[in-house]
């Protein structure tokens, strides 16, 4: 093997066990991608009059209804053969709800994690659209480092290669394929996908900054952007997934979802741009919602900001 190819984390890597407890490097890449992207969200809110309070209360419906949703779309869309023994398989009932082994689609988690952010923010007086418009660079960041969970599981590498970053899989790992020499080196599609999405982050906070995109509008950039990186990944990858024939294209079932994502994402960002041409900037709050109007229906005075108030010379002073 070439000397400059990417090697795989030896399998006691992948897992820590702590006595009864094991912690595996999957989910640590997955919980290290949302802290990250709740950091960055919580930032973005705050520059529009948010705080983390009101971060916490739509992150908490939105988190878990993510996860479910990128579960639910690994096994009812990825490989519903293996879960439900379709075909004269072996069912694996028993591995569906065990996430550590991987197996979560981004689709599916970021489709229901709308609806489970639409629900925080229906309770917290937030506009869905804001919000995800500030979510959206934060879950690409996500996404660019739960990746590197497909690389301590070895697995969803691309097609053999002689690239001089080809990556090494174990020959006695199962997913390395049977047919192949042992000293096959394989495409990273982990690390393409994970400094696509970096990348993605950087474009879009820049078109954030320079064009103020509102009402879903940077939401559909990271739609398009992600749509874009997900059709290549996918026309390299090796896994088991579902063939479907097109005229005269035969794809794998999420390279043809990541190409509707480009042409959704492309014909909502194309309304939205021309629907709120001339208009003025998105509030945060739905309308009797905002800080002010809250105080006011309360009978309290508001404070200048959502962010921490500042006290004045005056306030240190003792009365009288």
């Amino acid at each position: 093997m070439l000397p400059v190819s990417i090697p795989s984390p030896p399998e006691e890597f992948s897992k820590l066990s702590l006595g009864p407890l094991t912690i595996h490097a999957y989910a640590l890449c997955i919980l290290l991608g949302i802290v990250l992207a709740l950091w960055l969200t919580g930032r973005r809110m705050r520059a529009r009059g948010g705080d983390s309070d009101l971060l916490w209360d739509i992150v908490i419906w939105a988190i878990p209804f993510g996860i479910v949703g990128g579960r639910l779309y690994h096994v009812l869309i990825t490989d519903p053969m293996y879960y439900f023994g379709l075909g004269g398989q072996q069912a694996h009932w028993a591995e569906i709800p065990q996430l550590w082994l991987g197996g979560l689609g981004i689709m599916g988690a970021v489709s229901l994690g709308i609806v489970g952010a639409w629900i925080g923010c229906r309770r917290s007086g937030v506009r869905l659209s804001a919000f995800i418009d500030a979510v959206a660079p934060g879950v690409l960041l996500a996404q660019a480092v739960g990746r590197w969970g497909n690389w301590f599981n070895q697995e969803l590498f691309g097609a053999p290669t002689t690239l001089p970053w080809g990556l090494e899989i174990d020959p006695e790992h199962y997913n390395f394929p049977a047919s192949l020499p042992p000293e096959t080196l394989f495409h990273p599609t982990f690390l393409y996908e994970s400094l696509w999405n970096l990348l993605g982050v950087v474009v879009l906070l820049a078109l954030d900054k320079k064009f103020a995109l509102r009402r879903t509008a940077l939401f559909c950039c990271y739609v398009i952007w992600y749509g874009i990186g997900r059709t290549f990944t996918e026309s390299l990858r090796l896994d088991a997934a579902e063939i479907i024939s097109i005229g005269p294209l035969s794809l794998r079932i999420h390279q043809w979802l990541a190409i509707a994502l480009v042409v959704f994402g492309s014909l909502a960002l194309a309304y939205v741009l021309a629907k709120l041409r001339g208009e003025g900037k998105d509030s945060l709050f739905l309308p009797g919602r905002e800080p002010a109007a809250r105080a006011a229906a309360a009978g309290t005075d508001a404070p200048s900001s959502n962010t921490e108030r500042q006290i004045t010379k005056d306030d240190e002073q003792p009365p009288g």
